[in-house]
């Protein structure tokens, strides 16, 4: 066989996330009467946010600002897309998100089933970006956990993908070599290209067909799909 070592991503690859932050969008929005303050509708209010989130991350991602400005800026910009100018309900709203979204417990179809399947066989990993707090509440309350050995975020390397040291720091920690490792991520420039980078075999996948197969090793939309790749 020619992999032991299989590394998943977890936001967009396991995790729902979309679903998940719309369910606790729509209670963030109840909440904190939003409405009565001048937003719309939930979906305008996580469109905006979303747009701010996006650029945001990508700032994040390339080290030019820190996790603490992500949290409170992102919410502070949408509410000023509503005119709302009002720092402490950004606040609020960044710490009840933070709170409640990884809790509001949403995966992929069959994303349990292929763990099971496959954590027999290798030796399951998981590399994220995300905040370690938050992916650790997600893995707990979704029961992921328990089918990854070892588990980096970005926070405790380091470093975030697509930088090759958090592949070699992932490395270090599993014991795994690249030839013997393969990446299933979401992402074609943070997963896919950071994984090609140190060598190692790559699964896209790409449950709403957004992305071209993009030369990686593997393209599935459906998590399924690994049974006749592993």
């Amino acid at each position: 066989m020619k992999y032991k070592h299989i590394f998943f991503d977890l936001d967009r690859t396991l995790w729902d996330f979309d679903s998940s932050a719309r369910i606790a969008f729509k209670e963030i929005f109840e909440t904190h009467n939003l409405k009565q303050k001048g937003v719309r509708s939930v979906e305008a209010f996580q469109k905006a946010y979303n747009i701010h989130n996006d650029e945001l991350w990508a700032l994040y991602r390339d080290g030019r600002i820190k996790k603490e400005i992500l949290r409170g800026k992102r919410f502070r910009l949408t509410l000023e897309d509503f005119d709302i100018i009002d720092d402490l309900l950004a606040e609020q709203i960044g710490q009840a998100y933070i709170e409640i979204s990884p809790l509001r417990v949403a995966l992929f179809p069959d994303a349990e089933n292929i763990l099971q399947y496959l954590a027999p066989k290798f030796q399951l990993n998981l590399i994220t970006n995300g905040f370690s707090e938050v992916q650790a509440v997600k893995l707990k309350s979704s029961g992921l956990g328990k089918y990854f050995q070892v588990i980096v975020t970005s926070e405790e390397a380091g470093h975030k993908k697509p930088d090759e040291r958090i592949f070699n720091y992932a490395f270090e920690k599993s014991g795994a070599k690249p030839a013997e490792s393969i990446m299933i991520g979401d992402d074609p420039d943070v997963d896919i290209l950071g994984a090609k980078n140190v060598g190692m075999d790559q699964v896209l996948f790409d449950p709403d067909n957004k992305f071209l197969q993009n030369g990686c090793t593997y393209y599935i939309n459906n998590l399924i799909e690994l049974k006749k790749i592993l």
